[in-house]
């Protein structure tokens, strides 16, 4: 079945919705996402109240819903991409749960204010092509007193060389990516729009090949060419702060990673 089509997407978000309705079957249980131990970690002081209403937003394989709703959380699951939707709902129904699901962008939360107690997005606000009207969205649909997590990729604060690096990288690697924010960024976008940060963090995964990830994105042969060059050719600053090497043949790097929790 072809995916449904959405009206009034702006480039960055028809390149996302185009990319991950392709690629979204590499997104199941056994995708790198599916190991939410880093969900669990962040939400370890968040209670969740019985059937209170969790949205998670660009949900993908629907690997933070399952963990919101073992939590207790009653999920809405949002994507760009209906086949990731449909691989999310698939995912909790083999689990035991149901799933809401909603068919829109992260700019746009197509939801009441104040509808939900805990807004998540997990790995995808680089996506985003506005991760300031996102974060206004969320904020909106947050009842006071609700939580706002938020889990990316993201660089350095000061060290302008290993960001920029990153971006040409994974420009080439995944057509649909935007950008990866700093700590302070995402700090300021919080508090500009009403919440008030309950914890931030920089922490690292580590990612363990790089040919895993070109398939993950189709990358094409030449960017393929081109980021191992850019690997190759890395400056050693930008090899600290990834601590990029090879193990067993295969290219390795330590993703620097924001967990963040703001409140309403």
């Amino acid at each position: 079945m072809a995916p449904r089509r959405q009206s009034n997407l702006d480039a960055a978000q028809t390149a996302a919705a185009t990319q991950f309705n392709r690629q979204s079957d590499r997104y199941g249980r056994s995708h790198i996402l599916a190991d939410t131990s880093d969900v669990k970690e962040a939400l370890k002081a968040v209670p969740a109240p019985h059937g209170a209403r969790a949205l998670d937003v660009a949900t993908g394989g629907g690997h933070t819903a399952l963990c919101l709703a073992r939590r207790g959380w009653r999920v809405t699951a949002g994507d760009i991409s209906q086949r990731m939707l449909d691989n999310a709902g698939t995912l909790l129904r083999e689990e035991g749960f149901e799933l809401e699901t909603a068919l829109f962008p992260a700019e746009k939360i197509p939801f009441a204010d104040a509808t939900f107690g805990l807004v998540a997005a997990r790995v995808a606000p680089h996506h985003f092509s506005s991760p300031e009207r996102f974060v206004a969205e969320a904020a909106r649909v947050l009842a006071p007193g609700g939580h706002f997590l938020l889990i990316d990729g993201s660089v350095p604060d000061a060290d302008p060389e290993t960001e920029e690096w990153l971006h040409r990288v994974e420009t080439w690697r995944d057509p649909s990516h935007g950008r990866f924010l700093s700590r302070a960024s995402w700090e300021e976008l919080v508090s500009r729009h009403g919440l008030h940060l309950v914890s931030s963090a920089l922490f690292r995964k580590k990612q363990p090949d790089l040919h895993w990830y070109f398939e993950t994105a189709a990358t094409p042969a030449e960017n393929r060419e081109r980021v191992r060059a850019a690997v190759s050719e890395a400056p050693e600053g930008v090899r600290r702060a990834l601590r990029l090497g090879v193990e067993e043949g295969k290219i390795v790097w330590w993703w620097p990673m924001l967990r963040l929790i703001a409140r309403k």
